[in-house]
């Protein structure tokens, strides 16, 4: 994931900024609860296509 990209980028739900989850391809967005994937390097910035972080998630990413 290009690094310019990323600094640009936000959740589409909230503005919020967002983090790269290197190993499951997913911007993560601790506003909305909202995992975006990355497919073939273009990240899919679409809620419906977006999956629910699960409490535990939320934790892990509020304690980065």
């Amino acid at each position: 994931m290009d690094a310019k990209l990323l600094d640009i980028l936000v959740c589409p739900a909230t503005k919020a900024p967002l983090v790269y989850d290197r190993s499951k391809q997913e911007l993560l967005s601790q506003a909305a609860g909202l995992a975006y994937p990355i497919r073939d390097g273009i990240p899919i910035m679409l809620e419906d296509e977006a999956r629910k972080l699960s409490p535990e998630e939320l934790d892990a990413l509020r304690r980065r």
